[in-house]
């Protein structure tokens, strides 16, 4: 079983479980993010969520197929559960910085909005990072991989 899945089922932040097992936060991003620990490392996991310690040994994972494939569907959750925690940081943050701005622009310099380049600039980037994390069906999806391929044998699959 995952460190991540067994910490967000206690409700634990990363930092309440390093500061349980006596690791660094560093270290349980690391594992969380599917780098190996060491038996110490997961001897002590195991002890704070009380279970054994086979349960999270990733060894242990990889001879049942089943688990592998419940395994690959929660990590891929997990990935992009972070990467749209990163998108409304990133998007909580534009907001931010953008109100200050034009605070600042408003005060200093009313009749010149120079914040427009910034919103615009800015925005662009938030924008393709939205589009990175939502990424639409319709375009480069499956249905539109499966039409191209019968587009270029000339013939339905």
């Amino acid at each position: 079983m995952s460190v991540q899945k067994l910490r967000l089922r206690h409700g634990w932040s990363q930092q309440q479980l390093a500061d349980a097992s006596g690791l660094s936060v560093r270290t349980v991003q690391r594992i969380e993010a599917g780098q190996p620990a060491s038996v110490e490392t997961l001897k002590s996991l195991a002890a704070v969520f009380q279970v054994e310690f086979s349960t999270l040994d990733p060894e242990q994972s990889m001879h049942n197929p089943s688990d592998s494939q419940a395994a690959q569907q929660e990590a891929e959750a997990f990935n992009y559960v972070r990467r749209l925690r990163g998108f409304y940081r990133h998007l909580i943050c534009w907001v931010a910085v953008i109100l200050l701005l034009l605070a600042i622009n408003l005060l200093v310099t009313p009749h010149r909005l120079w914040v427009l380049w910034v919103i615009a600039g800015w925005g662009i980037g938030l924008a393709l990072h939205a589009f990175r994390v939502f990424r639409p069906v319709w375009l480069f999806g499956p249905e539109w991989e499966r039409r191209q391929v019968e587009k270029r044998l000339s013939r339905p699959l």
